[in-house]
């Protein structure tokens, strides 16, 4: 079947681009220009209703044999003018003509999936390409739907095939003279692979950067955490009340510092209480400290949890004296002071939990990969009998071939293509 979309943003617009793939692409094309273009050219054209030859637009048409396009197979698009009435006429002659239909969301990506133009990870990089919201999201989200995990699983699997046929020879060969029955290479090269893979393994994980670094504002009742927040997100997002225990439900904001996008948690005060809701809240706001990346801790320091992980804040400086145990830093979220130093610490904070620049991000998914590729490589390490050895290697070829979508997933297909737009 062939599929088509508008490929561009929703109209109105000064250009729209309409994107047809399948084998019916190159006829859907000439019956609405009139002709098939020169490939890989943009051509001016007219462009037409074939029921009954109404002038739709004019515009460039373009046309893309496959295997080599966007889809892995043909390709043509209509580039018209932006109109909402232009696009909606477009798409209804293309609707009529006979093995053509609307695609889905993802359609297209997915089709490059399956006919080898794309591999499961640039795929997913380019999920998160057009999730992107901060340069360091657009950054990472471009190396991996450019491939860059993809090489380098790619080298990891011809390591793997070639300390396989060595071991392959050890176990055929070994008793012929021009095979050497030494197993130091092998081993060698196993402990190499598994040093890399165990490198990419502690970078850290993709997820902080798609959905944002957790801090977490925890503490004493009523002593400024909803004030902070709504300093911090330039807006009252959270409920400001003299009565302690106002805030009795966990309140995220998600807010971009320094193009760093961050998830900030305002959580209810902690103590006990007689009040079952309270009680509630208090379980909610322990849960979400315990899950935190990063905790502004606005009490007294000495009770800090979790310290390794704290930001320990001075809130009000300007209406109580710091006290005598040391903080990290003293604000004003009313007056606006410490304000530039807090979010520089809570920048320099998140630095250190996230990919660097040119560094490969992996999601769960990828990491689960990998880490079943690990463990297969360090049990083959560990292994007196080649047979063995080459078994948990064939196991480890396996877990690469995974992160790259040739094999074990199909069940998460569905759901990643599905996070597309239609036309993409």
């Amino acid at each position: 079947m062939t599929i088509f979309a508008l490929s561009s943003g929703a109209p109105p617009a000064a250009i729209g681009v309409i994107r047809i793939s399948g084998p019916g692409a190159g006829a859907a094309l000439a019956a609405i220009v009139g002709r098939l273009p020169a490939p890989r050219r943009a051509s001016y054209a007219a462009f037409s209703d074939p029921a009954d030859g109404e002038l739709l637009d004019r515009g460039l048409a373009l046309w893309f044999p496959g295997p080599r396009t966007a889809t892995g197979e043909d390709l043509a698009e209509l580039h018209i003018h932006g109109g909402r009435s232009v696009a909606t006429a477009v798409l209804a002659a293309l609707g009529r003509i006979d093995g053509l239909r609307a695609a889905l969301p993802g359609e297209f990506t997915r089709r490059a999936f399956a006919n080898g133009a794309i591999d499961l990870a640039e795929a997913e990089g380019l999920a998160d390409l057009l999730a992107a919201e901060t340069d360091l999201q657009r950054r990472a989200a471009l190396a991996s739907a450019g491939g860059a995990l993809s090489r380098q699983v790619e080298a990891w699997r011809r390591d793997v095939l070639g300390i396989a046929a060595q071991v392959e020879a050890l176990l055929d060969f070994a008793d012929e003279d021009d095979v050497p029955a030494d197993e130091a290479p092998v081993r060698a090269a196993i402990d190499r692979l598994s040093h890399e893979i165990a490198a990419m393994l502690a970078t850290p994980p993709a997820e902080r950067l798609r959905d944002g670094i957790r801090v977490v504002l925890a503490g004493a009742p009523n002593v400024g955490k909803s004030t902070l927040l709504n300093a911090i997100a330039g807006r009252e997002a959270a409920i400001v009340s003299p009565i302690a225990g106002t805030t009795r439900d966990v309140i995220e904001v998600p807010v971009a510092i320094g193009g760093i996008p961050f998830l900030f948690s305002d959580t209810a005060g902690l103590r006990d209480s007689h009040d079952p809701i309270e009680r509630a809240g208090v379980s909610r706001a322990e849960t979400t400290l315990a899950d935190a990346d990063i905790i502004l801790w606005l009490a007294d320091p000495a009770a800090c949890p979790h310290r390794a992980r704290a930001i320990v804040v001075h809130p009000r400086c300007d209406i109580a004296p710091a006290p005598a145990a040391p903080v990290d830093v003293v604000v004003s979220a009313v007056a606006g002071e410490g304000m530039a130093a807090l979010l520089d610490l809570i920048v320099v904070r998140a630095g250190r939990l996230l990919p660097r620049v040119g560094d490969v991000a992996v999601n769960r998914r990828q990491r689960d990969a990998l880490q079943q590729c690990s463990s297969a490589v360090c049990d083959a390490l560990r292994q007196s009998d080649l047979l063995l050895m080459a078994e948990h290697l064939r196991e480890a070829r396996q877990a690469l071939d995974a992160v790259v979508g040739r094999s074990g997933v199909e069940e998460m297909l569905d759901a990643l293509f599905g996070r597309f737009c239609i036309g993409k």
